[in-house]
């Protein structure tokens, strides 16, 4: 098994990327905590692990918020004594109610608060992870930052800060801490069918019209994020770090 005996922490566990992950990684092996601020959500997620023979429980946390992260922290420790991967994996789009607008239309509560939630909260684990990774001989963090961070675009200006912030403070931790044995990597997703993206998504399932934004021509399902997340989580990826994986279908490539 690819993750045998690691315990991994994955934020944003309620659904979509976050429970593809999972289930794959508790499949390879894996104790999983699942993080998600729905607490029905994330606690569905840990159910799905351990019907199916895995160990997994449920933290409930808002990311956002450094005293949440703490107990997500504690709490993984208290329930499997160690942390060896942390997916970073929780964030708002476009199913959320702030704004995906540009800065001349985005509040500046709503710039803020994406922020908090996409950039901020990657700060705030990694701050309590790591301490933990040094004590055990290293580990791998894995960040979901998005195509968004990569290109210029309309709209979506506070959530293409934070995406592109994730991934220059992605190089910055694989740099420091790569001495002690600890990866950094970033996934860049373009167009996956999960309910972030939803209202996004809509129009592209209609087969009446051909989804031709990509060279592959479909959606990305969350497997397709999940098992890009099991290679940087595993030890095949020993001497990968500071790096941004694109998986899009080809979108960037255009």
């Amino acid at each position: 098994m690819r993750l045998e005996n690691k315990v991994a922490i994955i934020t944003g566990a309620g659904g979509g990327q976050g429970r593809a992950a999972a289930l794959l990684f508790a499949g390879e092996g894996a104790k999983i905590v699942a993080s998600d601020w729905n607490a029905e959500s994330g606690e569905e997620t840990a159910a799905l692990v351990n019907a199916a023979g895995g160990a997994a429980v449920h933290i409930g946390a808002d990311v956002s918020a450094a005293a949440q992260v703490r107990r997500l922290i504690d709490g993984a420790l208290e329930s499997f004594g160690r942390i060896d991967v942390l997916y970073n994996n929780a964030g708002v789009g476009y199913s959320s109610s702030l704004s995906m607008h540009d800065i001349l239309k985005t509040p500046e509560e709503d710039w803020d608060r994406v922020l908090a939630i996409n950039l901020k909260s990657v700060f705030l684990t990694c701050k309590c992870a790591i301490p933990e990774m040094l004590k055990t001989g290293g580990g791998s963090i894995i960040n979901t930052s998005s195509v968004a961070a990569l290109v210029g675009g309309e709209n979506a200006h506070a959530y293409t800060a934070a995406k592109g912030g994730m991934i220059s403070l992605s190089r910055a931790l694989a740099v420091e801490f790569g001495p002690h044995n600890i990866r950094v990597n970033c996934i860049c997703p373009g167009v996956i069918d999960t309910p972030m993206v939803e209202s996004v998504v809509r129009p592209f399932k209609d087969p009446a019209r051909p989804f031709r934004i990509s060279p592959i021509r479909r959606l990305g399902t969350p497997e397709d994020i999940a098992y890009c997340a099991l290679y940087l989580a595993s030890e095949e990826s020993s001497f990968v770090t500071g790096a941004t994986f694109v998986i899009d279908g080809g979108i960037t490539a255009r």
